[in-house]
């Protein structure tokens, strides 16, 4: 049978909340077309839809009374056509009402229905439907279907800055995902491993900056996870994508003779720096958030809050006695650092000195020769904030106890609390 019985779904909306009756009907026998109403450019269209020998058929009047004429005529040769093909057998017709039976609730007609179903058994091949619908309500039970990478953003900073993280960290986290929203602005749902992994690639960067781009990226599909935004029960797509391999890479260091020339000819404000990162081994950006408040004298050690701290966990620093030294006239309220440019001045006067300043060049000094006085890897990796695993792999064995003894026995000079005195506090600066 080649032609449809009802033929007024040609023009229904996507959106069942805006779809609309038609405006007239013909019918003819058991066979009715409908004309929908509708404006185009000031003017009312009235158009007509119908199926008639296996095509579809659609035309648009402007005057109501030819619509209906034509309707009437498409009416009579659907009938004539339904009469001259009314071969079916007995099954033929049980079935036929049957199947309309069956999808009435879903208001679909056959030929709907028969189109999805082949498509879908295409898509599938071997895989029957049911199993494959099976599978997918339970892999997606309860998942929030359609939430864009854009608004679990939005979402998951909110909740970074209730959770009281780091301006630091929120501040990674925004430049990271803000490019991944912009090449990825559709469903989280959609997007797949390999297209991360692509796009951790387009761009030319160190090892270690992908693997950080990619730790930004997991938190972002964790929290989709949490919020029921991705399926609970299989890995996210961000957690299968690789690392990449970070080549060994060695380490410099100051000697104890170098870095005891740059602090003797470093101005009073810049010793904070020196000193509290090539003692302690403080980072860089844990310094800069740092206040004088935190650091004990008495009980001897600096407090970091994990606030502070880049791992987001409280740290207890011991204070050794030549940095308190340094550090017991220097003392106030407010920040250690408070003018971030004295980093810049400390790069400026160690190249001048011919010394360098090498990347984490402090950080990686104190390790180093807190390690050699020690001997105890854990406890170095617990003060410094690392893991043993990167203490074991960066700095054993690279400096001899003799050196250590002679880094952390660097003293102020004599008249250190004179020249302190006479020195001006720098104010406040960004």
């Amino acid at each position: 049978m080649s032609d449809k019985y009802l033929t007024n779904s040609e023009n229904r909306p996507s959106n069942p909340r805006e779809a609309k009756g038609p405006h007239a009907t013909v019918r003819h026998g058991s066979v009715t077309v409908p004309i929908y109403a509708g404006t185009k450019g000031r003017k009312i269209r009235y158009t007509i839809a119908f199926h008639l020998n296996g095509r579809r058929h659609r035309r648009m009047f402007t005057d109501l009374d030819k619509a209906k004429r034509e309707a009437k005529l498409a009416a009579e040769k659907i009938q004539r056509g339904l009469a001259n093909n009314n071969d079916l057998s007995t099954r033929d017709r049980e079935i036929f009402h049957a199947a309309k039976k069956m999808l009435a609730p879903l208001d679909l007609p056959i030929l709907t229905a028969l189109e999805e179903y082949v498509q879908a058994r295409a898509t599938l091949k071997e895989l029957p439907l049911v199993t494959a619908a099976q599978e997918y309500m339970r892999q997606n039970a309860g998942v929030t279907i359609g939430v864009t990478v854009p608004q679990v953003y939005q979402e998951l900073m909110v909740a970074k800055k209730q959770d009281g993280v780091g301006t630091d960290y929120l501040v990674q986290l925004k430049s990271i995902l803000e490019r991944f929203c912009r090449d990825f602005p559709g469903p989280i749902l959609h997007v797949k491993s390999e297209q991360i992994d692509q796009w951790l690639r387009n761009t030319a960067m160190s090892a270690s900056s992908r693997n950080n781009r990619l730790q930004n990226i997991k938190v972002l599909f964790t929290f989709a996870k949490q919020r029921n935004y991705l399926p609970k029960s299989d890995t996210t797509e961000a957690s299968m994508v690789g690392k990449a391999k970070i080549p060994p890479q060695d380490i410099a260091i100051y000697t104890p003779k170098q870095f005891e020339t740059l602090i003797r000819a470093a101005p009073v404000h810049l010793i904070p720096l020196l000193t509290i990162c090539g003692f302690t081994g403080l980072r860089a950006a844990e310094l800069k958030r740092l206040d004088w408040g935190a650091v004990n004298l008495d009980r001897r050690i600096i407090e970091l809050r994990a606030t502070q701290a880049k791992t987001a966990a409280r740290r207890l620093i011991p204070i050794s006695d030549n940095l308190a030294a340094w550090l017991t006239p220097l003392a106030e309220e407010g920040l250690v650092i408070p003018n971030l440019r004295v980093r810049d001045e400390a790069t400026t006067l160690a190249k001048e000195l011919g010394i360098g300043w090498p990347k984490n060049v402090l950080r990686h000094s104190c390790i180093s020769y807190r390690i050699a006085l020690t001997g105890d890897v854990p406890r170095t990796a617990l003060e410094s904030g690392n893991t043993p695993a990167i203490i074991f792999r960066h700095y054993r064995e690279v400096v001899d106890e003799e050196a250590a003894k002679a880094w952390f026995g660097i003293m102020p000079p004599d008249d250190w609390a004179e020249k302190v005195a006479g020195t001006p506090r720098p104010e406040n600066a960004g």
